[in-house]
């Protein structure tokens, strides 16, 4: 796809979308595939049937407060703009005060990271996917 649709890239974004359904038409319904015994995948596939259904919001109970992060990834306390990430963006985090002006964010179960009244971005909480490393012991 990105040799045929984006090389050279089109003069603007209409253009470029115009290439790329371009491209998935040609793709399913006007190519056949080998791997599918020389159909077209437009000519084999079948939908659900089952519905889709959004996730339920996440609840943050032992949490003080739950935000909704903005598009650019921020969470919005009044007139702070505290910087998260906008890979987290029109999701709902938890915020719960750990320790005097300390903030902890969290998503689903896993705790992000931390803010204070000073800093306007998380600080990122210790990775829990890291190996547990004991100390050496002296022998």
């Amino acid at each position: 796809m990105k040799n045929e649709a984006t090389k050279p890239a089109s003069f603007n974004f209409l253009q470029q979308q115009a290439r790329f359904d371009d491209f998935v038409e040609l793709y399913n319904n006007d190519r056949p595939h080998q791997a599918l015994g020389m159909k077209y995948p437009g000519e084999i596939y079948t939908p659900s049937v089952r519905e889709y259904r959004a996730p339920d919001e996440p609840e943050y109970p032992f949490h003080d407060r739950t935000v909704r992060v903005t598009q650019c990834g921020r969470i919005c306390i009044g007139r702070r703009k505290i910087n998260l990430s906008a890979v987290f963006a029109g999701q709902t985090v938890g915020i719960r005060e750990v320790s005097d002006q300390i903030w902890l964010v969290s998503f689903m179960d896993f705790d992000l990271g931390f803010f204070d009244q000073d800093e306007d971005r998380v600080e990122p909480a210790p990775n829990p996917f890291l190996p547990k490393v004991l100390p050496m012991s002296p022998v």
